[in-house]
């Protein structure tokens, strides 16, 4: 996790692995999803807005939920368990990662 507190909209889209266009629809689609915009319409993501995006992915791909308002109401519960998966499967990832780069260094 780094210091900043805002992210651009090409590092939102390398941090969660979604395109601009898919990062915009769900900001139409999620109220809790508002980034910062500048007066050029730029937008700037929280790490609280970028953990809601992982949260929507994490639904959609993972639990294969993908009607949006079926993805609203697991948004609005806030369901432990779901908070619990998406954490085991981040932590997952990041030993994944670990695994391959000292496998790379091998």
């Amino acid at each position: 996790m780094s210091d900043k507190v805002y992210y651009s909209m090409r590092e939102a889209q390398q941090m969660t692995g979604l395109p601009a266009s898919t990062l915009r629809y769900w900001e139409q689609q999620f109220d809790e999803l508002n980034p910062r915009k500048d007066g050029h319409g730029n937008r700037y993501y929280t790490e609280a807005n970028l953990d809601i995006v992982r949260r929507i992915k994490y639904l959609r791909d993972e639990m294969h939920i993908t009607r949006i308002d079926a993805i609203r109401n697991e948004l609005r519960q806030g369901t432990k368990q779901v908070d619990v998966r998406l954490k085991a499967a981040d932590l997952l990832a990041q030993v994944r990662s670990e695994l391959a780069a000292l496998r790379a260094r091998l």
